[in-house]
């Protein structure tokens, strides 16, 4: 059924305006259409009830026990990238002499595009063990510091709260669920170690960080953007490619190869966005394969997290550490029009990897980073939750209380958008031109796109759930107590008064189930979001 839509998503509009004339383009020149809801079968009107219906409150919610919505436009953000992205795909195909001349998509399918990997989950039969008791981050010093800190390694975190003064005990039991925070949204960290960041200044927190590895950041008060960065920058790279890029077929990018080496979730959505618009993506994965194959839950032997971000990848296991494995990178590239990575600062430099020395004539040589080079040339970890501390979208995701990343990873998934776009923008020079062009994008940059207006929308608790109203609430509730009734007497009250209620997923196993979101999911070995986009 179509949805009621009291306005067109002006802001995702808005984004893709900006995006496309970053890079040069005519937002003109291809024909968009975005709405709400797309092929979900409900009347989602504006962002709140996108948000309420499509796990993203729900998600967001996850370490405060309740639904919780996003203080950002965030699913109206996701889906303005996805309408740039859409756009320079259609002037790719029609560049190479293609029939295709418009992009559709919605905000809904954006926003479960957002969730994918914890809808994988949801619909996964393996459940995740119960979380133990504690808190979630930010800790707070003794001086009132809100900060975020981060380690990819079980010995840092050790060496640093042993430097506190924290015992093993709650040490140990508080490294699984900080490990295992950017894929089920919650981090129940042991009260001990609260305490011991309690009863420290921050300079000894900043100290005890420096000596054993790990990296720490205030959480900013103030949700604007220190830095007013371009979501991604393409410099060109010399030397025409001595080949076309390739003749179109049934999807934008069919033909065309991207090589990809990356882990966890900006760079694999990279070549995933790339991979839904037609592209052969080839994952290049050290021997042995991605750790993260292995991490629980599982569909039959791989992680569904790994497989919902990288499936229909073609996998080549290479060591770039060796000469022999940076020869067979060579060759893998030397064959490709596009390569992602998202290594560590430095890393393509030291193995002589970087696009001076790999890319050849024509390709579209992509950097997905943390920071860029704005924190300097020994940045902190580039990862999610700092960057959101440091780029003001912690206190921008919620308006009116302290500041604390959402552990719904908002940058991750974005960073992984946004570079995707610029390697589009890359293929797109380089079929009009046949130059190849450096893409350099960063999570931080990324933070950036997500507007700063606040979005305050109230939660109500009804009967047997949770309700957002698009509309008038007085002319729903009439000065009744929402707990009076539950919550499809409120919808169809709303319905009634011209407005609209959205009850709020609160468990996104029921979504998966649900008929209403079929058109807009797959099934298989684990729920996945079709491509969101419909090209004509």
């Amino acid at each position: 059924m179509s949805a009621p839509v009291s306005a067109r998503p002006g802001t995702a509009e808005a984004v893709a305006t900006a995006l496309l004339r970053e890079v040069g383009e005519d937002p003109g020149q291809v024909r968009r259409e975005l709405d709400w809801s797309g092929p979900v079968e409900l009347p989602l009107p504006d962002e709140a009830a996108v948000q309420a219906a499509c796990g993203i409150m729900q998600v967001h919610g996850r370490s405060a026990g309740r639904p919780v919505p996003l203080g950002v436009p965030y699913a109206s953000t996701v889906a303005g990238v996805l309408l740039a992205q859409g756009a320079l795909a259609v002037a790719i195909d029609r560049a190479r002499g293609g029939r295709i001349d418009r992009v559709r998509t919605s905000v809904a399918q954006s926003a479960l595009l957002a969730v994918q990997q914890y809808l994988a989950v949801a619909g996964c039969a393996e459940p995740e063990p119960p979380a133990d008791p504690g808190a979630p981050p930010p800790l707070r010093t003794a001086d009132g510091v809100r900060c975020e800190l981060e380690t990819l390694t079980a010995e840092h975190w050790l060496a640093f709260w042993t430097a506190l003064g924290v015992e093993r005990g709650p040490v140990a039991r508080g490294w699984r669920p900080f490990q295992q925070r950017f894929g089920t949204a919650t981090c129940a960290l042991p009260f001990e170690l609260h305490a011991a960041v309690r009863a420290a200044g921050y300079a000894d927190v900043l100290d005890a960080a420096r000596a054993s590895g790990v990296s720490v950041l205030p959480v900013r008060t103030d949700p604007t953007p220190p830095l007013d960065l371009p979501a991604c920058e393409l410099a060109p790279l010399p030397g025409i490619a001595p080949r076309p890029l390739g003749a179109p077929g049934a999807l934008p990018l069919s033909g065309i190869v991207v090589v990809e080496s990356t882990r966890r979730v900006q760079g694999p959505v990279a070549g995933q966005v790339l991979r839904m618009l037609g592209a052969d993506v080839v994952r290049v994965e050290p021997p042995g394969g991605d750790p993260m194959r292995g991490v629980p839950p599982m569909a039959g032997d791989c992680s569904v997290r790994h497989l919902a971000l990288n499936a229909g990848k073609r996998v080549v296991e290479v060591d770039i550490r060796t000469a022999a494995g940076r020869r067979e990178l060579h060759e893998l590239v030397g064959g490709a029009d596009a390569f992602v990575h998202n290594w560590a600062p430095g890393k393509a430099a030291r193995l002589g990897l970087d696009a001076a020395r790999l890319a050849p004539p024509g390709l579209s040589y992509a950097w997905a980073s943390g920071w860029g080079d704005a924190l300097g040339p020994e940045p902190p970890l580039g990862t999610d939750f700092l960057v959101q501390a440091h780029s003001g979208l912690a206190a921008a995701v919620r308006p009116g209380r302290p500041p604390a990343p959402s552990l719904l990873t908002l940058t991750d998934v974005l960073g992984g958008l946004v570079c995707a776009f610029g390697v589009l923008a890359a293929l797109l020079r380089r079929v009009r031109t046949g130059s190849g062009s450096a893409v350099d994008s960063s999570l931080l940059s990324a933070s950036g796109v997500v507007p700063r207006a606040p979005l305050r929308t109230p939660v109500l608790r009804t009967a047997d759930g949770h309700l957002v109203v698009s509309g008038d609430h007085d002319a729903v509730f009439g000065g009744a107590d929402p707990l009076a009734e539950p919550s499809r007497h409120w919808v169809e009250r709303a319905a009634r008064a011209g407005a609209v209620a959205t009850p709020v997923c609160t468990d996104l196993r029921e979504l998966v189930d649900d008929p209403r979101f079929g058109a807009a999911l797959g099934r298989g070995r684990y729920v996945f979001p079709h491509p969101p986009w419909e090209f004509g």
